[in-house]
């Protein structure tokens, strides 16, 4: 039953990369403008030049052509040229793409540990003060953008009190421990703005979660057991609540994903983002093609993940 449903959701990822890429390569097609100039670029040249251009990638070819010379160009795993940075996707792709998933892996994981803890407290509390504060805390988190807190961030932190880099993966010039120590440094402001709504999203789900479990009949037959009360949060709680938590950290990839691009604009982060940015102002199909296209495997392979560690760790879908 498992390995079944693990199979269909991967024989679904292949459709859904082909309507992405077709979607895309269709706005990206009869978007307005020339897309000889993403080649030429705006310097005026004989149109003998632009003619040649045009018959040398086939700029001619009908919308099918071109789509299915793409796609017969991703089967030999070529991601294609940009011939705006003068250098293969699948390059520029390599060189950026680590940046970001320091940025995002990062950012979940410290949202996810903040969340299931504050979550786990919050509803084994009963303290009403603590529980409101909590609770507060978390609204806040949700009504937050990242992208304002960023710009916050890097205002106060960075520009006026000078704690932190403002911009950029590490200093120039520092090496060895001390470049690892830097990097940890500049990623300080970047993860604080991406993982406030991953925290509180999982504290919200963590917070119910935890309640539900709480009032199961084995939690009640574990504290008339004489169980003390830390025994039972830590080896039957936690484990159980965790269990939507998983499943929202991991459909919540895509959005950190997404919230990540907006926040390597605002800090300078050289990631997906600022290349995805600089491929839609030159209108670099072949790049925005591979950035999109690779976002979305590592989205639909989160995804797939989630679904195979959730029936890993209950067993009762296993079973079911």
């Amino acid at each position: 039953m498992m390995r079944g449903q693990a199979g269909l959701r991967l024989l679904l990822v292949v459709p859904t990369l082909l309507a992405i890429l077709f979607v895309l390569f269709a706005l990206m097609n009869f978007a307005p403008g020339d897309p000889v100039s993403a080649f030429v670029g705006d310097y005026p040249v004989p149109d003998a030049y632009r003619q040649a251009v045009i018959e040398t990638y086939s700029l001619d070819a009908s919308f099918w052509q071109q789509f299915l010379a793409y796609l017969g160009q991703l089967l030999q795993g070529n991601l294609g040229y940009s011939y705006a940075s003068s250098a293969d996707v699948t390059t520029l792709i390599g060189s950026r793409l680590p940046a970001t998933l320091i940025l995002v892996l990062s950012g979940m994981a410290v949202g996810a540990l903040l969340g299931i803890l504050v979550g786990l407290v919050s509803a084994v509390i009963s303290r009403r003060g603590a529980d409101a504060a909590i609770n507060t805390t978390v609204l806040v988190a949700f009504a937050v953008p990242g992208f304002w807190l960023g710009q916050i961030l890097v205002l106060l932190f960075a520009v006026k009190l000078q704690w932190f880099p403002a911009s950029g993966l590490h200093s120039y010039g520092v090496e060895g421990l001390q470049l690892f120590a830097d990097s940890l440094w500049h990623l300080v402001l970047p993860v604080t703005a991406l993982c406030v709504l991953e925290f509180a999203s999982i504290a919200r789900i963590m917070r119910q979660s935890t309640f539900d479990v709480l009032a199961m009949d084995y939690i009640t037959t574990a504290e008339l057991q004489g169980l003390s009360r830390r025994r039972i949060v830590l080896r039957h709680v936690l484990r159980n609540a965790s269990l939507p938590a998983i499943t929202v950290i991991g459909y919540r990839f895509g959005q950190a994903l997404a919230g990540a691009l907006l926040i390597e604009k605002i800090f300078g982060w050289p990631g997906m983002g600022l290349l995805l940015e600089e491929a839609v102002l030159r209108r670099d199909t072949q790049t925005i093609l591979g950035v999109v296209l690779v976002i979305a495997v590592l989205v639909l392979a989160a995804n797939v993940l989630v679904d195979i560690t959730y029936r890993i760790a209950d067993p009762r879908i296993r079973r079911g």
